[in-house]
Parts: structure tokens; C-alpha cells; sequence
């Protein structure tokens, strides 16, 4: 083959084809995205308005009579809004120090940790309420030792907190570890060469660069902790008035005949899961440019 003819093949190689070769042709397009956003409209659409409409087919003062003058709905609604901020005050804790751990140090075990905190994804909720009643229950191997101490979790708000703290334990380390091995240690380095301690480090360093990363995790953390069922369900004894928060109490609303007031909290779950859903919108792109940005400088201090 003679040089020009080399020199025409490797530059038809490299020419990239035309634009209308490299779509799908319309008839493809137009079915695809016709079915995705039919299936999106009956799984979603639909029974998110149903919820709404069926809430408010009395008007608004019943709305809120249902809400507001149920005492056990009006015990439900305040007893996830304490259970849920404090396993995300758990979670967010132990996400920060696993996420360091794991970004920052190369130790034995460390794909074994990575994976456990995996393991609440992979068990079913259920199944994690069963195992504390095993461990905590009156039969179990610590539930005779806490009885005599006076202290207890199961039927309780404790048990209630240890349920979704299990449940949601992966959310903010998860989202953690990513955004830390992509910043990388080198200002924090730099703040103990320069005398900084080590909350100092955390507080000033370590929390800003990470923290959309972190108010991404939280967010996802509280909104799975909010319509926790399975392990609270187990947990929780379904005691009226006690232990049960909001979805036990839509359960209960609506095996008691009380459709309106069953629609009424599962209107209050699926409001405050639209608004989960656009700060995470709003956190993502946050996240997702924090994370190119430091992409970008790591890339800029090893070519330096």
C-alpha cells in the first residue's frame, strides 16, 4: 500500500461519521421515551395524585382534623420526626468517620468493612427486626441482662432508633467515601504540616470540601428513615399511640376503616419525599460539580 493511500485510509478512520449516523432513528427514539414516561406516569403519577385526591376528598378541614385532631396520628407524625433526625445523626457521625477511615488509611480489612457497611442493603428490613429480637428480645442473648438493668429497646423509641439507624447505615458513608478518595488528602496534609489538630482539620478542611457530598447522603439518609416499615414494624410492638410512627400508622388507618385519615399521613410521607426529592436534585448537580472541580485539581497538582 503506498503512503497516500495509507494516509486516506487512517484519515477516513479518523473522521467521524456523519450526525445523522450516530442517532437512533425517530420512530426508536419516540417509542422509548413514550414508554418510559407511560410507565412513569402509572407508577408514579397516578398513585402519588390518588394519594392527594383521596386526602383531601373532604375538603380541607378534614384534612386537617385527621391530621391535627387524632391524637394517635398527631403522636405518630411527632415520633418519626424525633426517631428519624436521630438515626441521621447517627448515621451522619459514623459516616463521616468510616468515610475518613476508609479514604485516608490502607489497612487490613478494609474491603471487609466496606462490604458490612454494605449489609443492611442486602437484608431484608424484616429480617434486621427479627435479628434484634433475637438479640434484645426476652429470650434473646442481652434482653435478660437490660431487663434487670431497667433499660428497654424493644417496643420502645429505642428500638425504634436502633431499627432505622440499621436500616440507613450505608446512605452517608456511601456517599462519603467517593467524594474523599477524589479530593484527596493533600490540604489536609498540609493543615497538620502547618500545626492544625486533628477536629481542627475536620471542622475547617475536611466538612467544607465534603459537604454537598454530605448534605446528599443526609438527605437520602432522612428520607429512607422517614417510610421505614419492615424493621420498625418488628420492633415496634404496633403499641397505638406509643411506638407507632407514620406508615405503621397509615397500616393501622387503614385496616380500622379510617381511609381518610390513612390517606391523610400517607399524604404527609409522600410531601415530604417530593421535597426530599428536589433537594436532592438541587444537592446533586452541587455534588456532581464538587466532584469534577476536584477531579480537575488532582489532575492539575500531578501534572504540576
Amino acid at each position: 500500500m503506498t503512503s497516500s493511500a495509507a494516509t486516506n485510509v487512517q484519515g477516513s478512520a479518523m473522521t467521524p461519521p456523519p450526525r445523522h449516523a450516530r442517532r437512533d432513528p425517530w420512530y426508536v427514539r419516540w417509542t422509548l421515551t413514550t414508554m418510559a414516561v407511560l410507565v412513569l406516569f402509572v407508577l408514579v403519577v397516578v398513585p402519588v395524585a390518588s394519594v392527594f385526591y383521596s386526602a383531601l376528598s373532604g375538603g380541607v378541614r378534614q384534612y386537617w382534623n385527621n391530621l391535627a385532631n387524632d391524637s394517635d396520628t398527631r403522636h405518630a407524625i411527632l415520633l418519626t420526626l424525633a426517631v428519624a433526625p436521630t438515626a441521621v445523626l447517627v448515621n451522619l457521625i459514623f459516616g463521616v468517620i468510616a468515610a475518613w477511615g476508609i479514604a485516608r488509611f490502607r489497612f487490613p480489612g478494609r474491603t471487609l468493612l466496606i462490604t458490612l457497611i454494605d449489609l443492611p442493603f442486602s437484608i431484608s428490613p424484616v429480617v434486621a427486626g427479627l435479628l434484634f429480637m433475637l438479640i434484645f428480645g426476652q429470650q434473646g442473648y442481652l434482653g435478660p441482662w437490660l431487663s434487670q438493668q431497667g433499660i428497654k429497646i424493644l417496643f420502645s423509641p429505642p428500638g425504634l432508633v436502633l431499627a432505622t439507624t440499621f436500616v440507613t447505615l450505608p446512605f452517608v458513608a456511601r456517599e462519603l467515601i467517593p467524594v474523599m478518595e477524589a479530593i484527596g488528602p493533600e490540604e489536609e496534609l498540609a493543615a497538620i504540616s502547618l500545626g492544625a489538630r486533628t477536629w481542627q482539620v475536620l471542622w475547617k478542611v475536611t466538612l467544607p470540601n465534603i459537604q454537598w457530598g454530605l448534605l446528599y447522603g443526609v438527605i437520602l439518609c432522612n428520607a429512607r428513615a422517614m417510610g421505614e416499615f419492615g424493621a420498625v414494624s418488628v420492633l415496634s410492638g404496633h403499641i397505638t399511640g406509643q411506638t407507632d410512627t407514620m406508615p405503621l400508622r397509615v397500616e393501622k388507618a387503614f385496616q380500622e376503616y379510617n381511609l381518610p385519615g390513612s390517606f391523610a399521613v400517607a399524604s404527609v410521607l409522600t410531601m415530604l419525599a417530593v421535597i426530599t426529592l428536589l433537594l436532592k436534585v438541587i444537592i446533586e448537580r452541587k455534588s456532581r460539580k464538587q466532584l469534577a472541580e476536584a477531579r480537575d485539581s488532582v489532575q492539575y497538582h500531578s501534572s504540576v
